[in-house]
């Protein structure tokens, strides 16, 4: 009998023990500023593309800061999901299509981002994007992003858009099509972590 009340008193205390070591492990890994969120990677720095056509033209380009990564949107009221075509890659400078024009564009790497949809009406030629050619994006400002360094409209040609993105550096990135518009997202760093 005193056996098993032996027995019973050592596992009590051993659990007590465990249980009060446990509280504060727990309660420090919570708290701990060492927490990080993890990105998502895999995404790749080779060129994207998509083949198809829309006759739904560009209507505003916009830009956001999130916490993995920075993000560029291309609204195209109309396309759909499945009519947005485009090509997005690294290129070594930025030639406007038709006229060859060198756009200057400010960073580490170009993301050549282009639509195959038009920033003007088809049928009367009318501006449908504000965007003049080798200029600054209309209404973007990158102050505070930390992957974007410059954006520039390089114009639209037989139904082509083409913008010019400068980033810090040669950055994985991904290309997202959703109904009426296209979103690039480039990551922060290779790594995935925040």
């Amino acid at each position: 009998m005193v056996r098993i009340r032996t027995t019973w008193a050592a596992l009590a205390l051993t659990s007590a023990v465990l249980g009060a070591a446990a509280v504060p492990a727990t309660a420090t890994a919570v708290t701990s500023p060492q927490t990080t969120t993890a990105c998502p990677t895999g995404w790749g720095s080779l060129a994207k593309t998509h083949a198809s056509t829309t006759t739904a033209p560009v209507t505003n380009i916009r830009t956001g800061r999130h916490d993995c990564y920075d993000r560029m949107v291309i609204d195209l009221p109309g396309a759909g999901r499945s009519g947005l075509g485009y090509s997005v890659k690294y290129v070594d400078r930025l030639y406007q299509d038709g006229s060859g024009r060198l756009i200057p564009v400010s960073g580490g790497a170009v993301l050549e981002v282009r639509v195959t949809a038009p920033a003007y009406d088809p049928d009367t030629g009318a501006p449908t994007y504000p965007g003049r050619a080798g200029r600054p994006l209309p209404g973007v400002d990158l102050t505070g992003y930390r992957t974007f360094r410059d954006a520039r409209f390089a114009g639209s040609f037989e139904g082509d858009t083409q913008i010019g993105l400068g980033v810090r550096a040669r950055l994985p990135f991904r290309v997202t099509q959703l109904t009426d518009r296209l979103v690039v997202d480039v990551a922060h760093n290779w790594t995935g972590a925040r």
